[in-house]
């Protein structure tokens, strides 16, 4: 140790300086704040695509409440470690113990319905002119230009009653309304079960599994749990003679070792969140998001001047 304290002062004042700025960074880094790049739409129009985000690390260890966007790590990449995984941003709407359901579109956690949030947004159809212009309704509404998709004469956009309304004074533009709610079972929905015939729209009730919850591991439950078990918390799951092995012992239940959340992404009809791949575990949160830095528009090469400091409503 004296050794290295030696060597320390032997360094010269710049260079103590340096190392020590390179220390604290990373200490700030790893325990206060990190700042994120948002790349997608699926918190639209919450967040646009170039939002710098302001990440509070510290709710990792105090908490995060139901409401919060999220930052955390992509519980579907297996193939490499956690820290390496893909960071994903959505909005928290289950905390561990809680349950959840999609009725008609709407959310309702432990039975109460959740209020929509100030920037979410669902499919609209937007009837158009032949040879509108894309970019000017890409402009009206704050979308990148490349997120516009859809034929000639009709375009399925990301809107709510505020950006519909912007969109009656873009030349060209016929009309907007909402789209159908989706009904019908979807395979590609998590648990991918039979068992579990939900929609996009009308999904659950399912409980958000917490830490200590002993979960049955029978055939209709098991899909819920399964990933949970044998991705993210280490277990072996086999079929044996006389029933279902838990690391090579018979067992009608698990427990459960970690707290766990669920997600949706505020572009509710544009987001692949838990309704797609389940739940997200406590060990893959990275922080809590509350405000944009600031913001660049990639296609006009430019800031957004609207959006510096700004706040993330709840």
């Amino acid at each position: 140790m004296r050794r290295v304290w030696q060597r320390w002062l032997g360094l010269g004042p710049w260079t103590r300086a340096f190392v020590q700025a390179l220390l604290l960074l990373a200490l700030v880094h790893a325990l206060v704040l990190r700042w994120v790049i948002v790349q997608s739409t699926s918190m639209f129009a919450t967040l646009l695509p170039g939002d710098v985000l302001a990440v509070q690390r510290w709710p990792v260890w105090t908490g995060v409440d139901r409401g919060d966007v999220l930052v955390f790590r992509d519980p579907t990449q297996d193939d490499r470690p956690v820290r390496k995984r893909q960071l994903l941003v959505k909005r928290v709407v289950g905390l561990p113990g809680d349950t959840v359901e999609l009725r008609a579109g709407l959310v309702l956690v432990n039975g109460r319905p959740l209020p929509p949030w100030p920037g979410e947004t669902r499919r609209y159809l937007v009837r158009v002119d032949p040879g509108t212009s894309l970019d000017s309704v890409a402009a009206a509404i704050g979308l990148p230009r490349t997120f516009i998709a859809g034929g000639e004469r009709h375009l399925e956009l990301p809107l709510n009653p505020a950006l519909a309304a912007r969109l009656e004074h873009v030349r060209g533009v016929r009309d907007t309304g909402p789209m159908g709610l989706s009904q019908r079972p979807a395979r590609h929905l998590f648990p991918f079960s039979p068992f579990h015939p939900w929609s996009s729209d009308a999904y659950g009730p399912l409980r958000v599994p917490a830490a200590g919850d002993s979960v049955p591991l029978e055939p209709a439950q098991l899909p819920l749990y399964d990933r949970i078990l044998t991705r993210h918390e280490g277990h072996v799951l086999e079929v044996g003679r006389d029933g279902l092995l838990l690391d090579g012992a018979p067992a009608t239940t698990a427990v459960i070792a970690r707290d766990h959340y669920f997600v949706l992404g505020d572009s509710r009809h544009n987001s692949a969140d838990s309704r797609h791949w389940g739940f997200v575990p406590a060990d893959h949160l990275v922080g809590r998001a509350r405000r944009v830095l600031l913001s660049w528009d990639a296609e006009r090469r430019q800031l957004r001047g609207d959006r510096w400091w700004w706040p993330l409503g709840r």
